[in-house]
């Protein structure tokens, strides 16, 4: 089933980590190309120091990039979330937001890298900010692009597969 963006913003809304988390999706733009993502901060994702806790500022985050890159990309793609990596700069205090953007250049360099078959690994800088336009944490997502196998050129005879 493909959803539409406001269905989808709607579903993860009610999901019960992003609840838990205190995660709320703003926007998901109708082109998939942006998407905003807010957090409160309450009593369930407060750390130690009364800071934000540092997993839901990374859960926050996810699984944003993959995500517009499937509706982007289309079912002739594999795309998954490979690897991330958040870097805290400062405390998180208050109610943050992050934004995730994909442009229509990205999109077409992905399809002609991966027109091979060759798999991409994409990587997305996601910051994390509050209310006075600070950066509070950088979350650094990758993910993994690769035309499918039906899809994929054959090899040449006589090339090793």
């Amino acid at each position: 089933m493909r959803f539409t963006p406001r269905l989808l913003r709607l579903a993860l809304n009610l999901w019960p980590p992003f609840i838990g988390a205190g995660v709320r999706i703003r926007t998901i733009s109708p082109d998939w190309r942006y998407v905003r993502v807010e957090l409160r901060h309450g009593l369930t994702n407060t750390g130690f120091h009364g800071t934000h806790f540092g997993g839901s500022l990374y859960a926050m985050t996810d699984p944003f990039p993959a995500l517009q890159l499937i509706h982007l990309l289309g079912p002739d793609y594999f795309v998954w979330d490979r690897a991330a990596r958040i870097e805290f700069l400062k405390p998180g205090r208050g109610r943050v937001h992050a934004e995730s953007r994909v442009d229509e250049a990205q999109v077409a360099h992905l399809k002609a890298a991966a027109a091979d078959g060759t798999k991409q690994l994409p990587e997305y800088a996601i910051e994390v900010v509050d209310a006075s336009g600070e950066t509070v944490a950088r979350v650094h997502r990758t993910v993994y692009v690769r035309l499918r196998a039906e899809l994929r050129p054959s090899p040449a005879d006589g090339d090793p597969a």
